[in-house]
């Protein structure tokens, strides 16, 4: 299938439940803070100028900016040390804690798979055990595969507008959830559609997941059609 390429979903085994897909950096897990603190242990500086990491990245000795090289380097090394630098959102552990009593939650990073195994020890010791799947590939296509032609309701979160434009246009019924942190940098950000519900903190989106399921009328005993 496009989009899925060699990523292997063999593992992940889903109940009689509804499914929650969530994206991690700046969901789950802070980004753009703890990357800007890590630029300034480098002698860098973030100027959020654009919604993109490229190009806007400089040398805090001169200013002058950091070409794209050495960018993607950081990044790089960024996600090699994520362990040290990253924390989660406010409310997020407790909150997924809470929704996966009634739903299975699987995280779908948007990362190179080589940096998979950090990410997992970080979200296990934060008590975040839920499946994890890292992938650049479009979203869309490996929600649709995960959630196949289970007549159960879905839900996908993520702060990236093509990410969310993405499985909206490969799983229908998908309850799509825009969490934006309020940064700089994000203020930038595309936006998503206008029918894509906007929320800024994990209490609004809780409210959201569980009227999406009632509006389903899930129990275990009879799917929502």
């Amino acid at each position: 299938m496009t989009g899925m390429r060699d990523l292997d979903i063999s593992h992940i085994q889903l109940g009689e439940r509804p499914l929650i897909v969530c994206d991690v950096d700046d969901v789950v897990l802070q980004f753009i803070g703890p990357f800007q603190l890590f630029l300034e242990s480098q002698g860098h500086a973030f100027l959020p100028r654009s919604f993109r990491l490229h190009g806007n990245i400089v040398s805090q000795a001169d200013g002058a900016e950091i070409e794209d090289q050495r960018v993607s380097r950081l990044i790089e090394e960024f996600f090699e040390a994520q362990e040290l630098w990253q924390t989660p959102l406010d409310r997020v552990v407790e909150t997924l804690g809470r929704l996966s009593e009634a739903a299975d939650v699987l995280f779908l990073t948007a990362m190179q798979p080589r940096f998979q195994d950090q990410r997992r020890r970080l979200l296990d010791r934060m008590g975040l055990l839920f499946p994890l799947l890292a992938s650049e590939e479009p979203k869309g296509p490996i929600v649709h595969a995960l959630h196949a032609s289970r007549s159960l309701p879905v839900v996908f979160i993520d702060d990236m507008a093509r990410n969310l434009h993405s499985v909206r246009e490969h799983v229908a019924d998908c309850l799509l959830i825009h969490l934006m942190p309020d940064s700089p940098v994000h203020r930038f950000a595309p936006a998503a559609a206008d029918d894509i519900t906007r929320v800024s903190d994990w209490t609004d989106a809780a409210a959201l997941i569980e009227a999406h399921f009632l509006a389903g009328a899930f129990s275990p005993a009879a799917p929502a059609a």
